[in-house]
């Protein structure tokens, strides 16, 4: 762990002198371009890094990353990148990775006042308040949350489903399948949370879009 700004050089050095040993074309390779075939949404958390975790290299993943791995649809950052992902990059797979004992599941879980994060929680509220039933009869609160990071997880590729973005890729004929996945950090495994969508067959109606743009007036 890195205890001063000048110890992340250091590091820097050391990493790339251990890429070198193993391939001495590593870097002239990877600047050549990217052409990753997955696009990961993950939490920001300092202990849930996608290539490592997934044991890949750089250019075999593009990342976002938030607070709680949130699609939201106002995000303009993360609309960015999945449409550069989608429609540039022609990425295959977008996955959506939670992970147990979020901080900021967690603080949605309660009601107790962060500052202007609150406003983000809010969307993980709004997961809480779809499937409340089922998390109030969770009465241990570990148990209770690891299911919400669940649940979260699952709506945030149920919304990604929801964009112009993915529907228009699936409308278009390209194979794109969204994932969901959780990581444990106690043990390091990824838990495959069985809710992959590949077109948009499952969606209600109100949210198929056609393809058609219309203005409106």
């Amino acid at each position: 762990m890195p205890k001063s700004y000048s110890d992340i050089f250091e590091g820097n050095k050391k990493w790339v002198q251990g890429k070198l040993n193993q391939d001495p074309d590593f870097f002239n390779r990877l600047s050549k371009g990217q052409k990753p075939p997955i696009l990961w949404i993950g939490c920001s958390d300092s202990r849930v890094p996608a290539n490592e975790i997934t044991g890949t290299d750089p250019g075999d993943v593009f990342v976002h990353r938030n607070i709680a791995n949130m699609v939201i649809h106002t995000d303009m950052s993360m609309l960015s990148v999945l449409d550069y992902a989608v429609n540039v990059l022609e990425v295959r797979h977008v996955i959506v990775c939670g992970h147990y004992g979020c901080g900021g599941v967690l603080a949605a879980m309660g009601q107790k006042q962060f500052g202007l994060i609150d406003n983000w929680l809010r969307h993980i509220k709004d997961v809480y308040r779809i499937h409340h039933e089922e998390l109030d009869a969770i009465k241990d609160e570990t148990t209770r949350g690891n299911r919400l990071v669940e649940l979260n997880v699952q709506e945030q590729v149920f919304d990604l489903t929801k964009t112009s973005i993915i529907q228009n890729a699936w409308d278009n004929g390209k194979f794109l399948q969204v994932h969901g996945i959780v990581y444990d950090i106690a043990n390091g495994i990824l838990k495959d949370l069985d809710v992959t969508v590949g077109d948009n067959s499952e969606l209600e109606g109100v949210y198929k879009l056609n393809g058609k743009r219309k203005v409106i007036a």
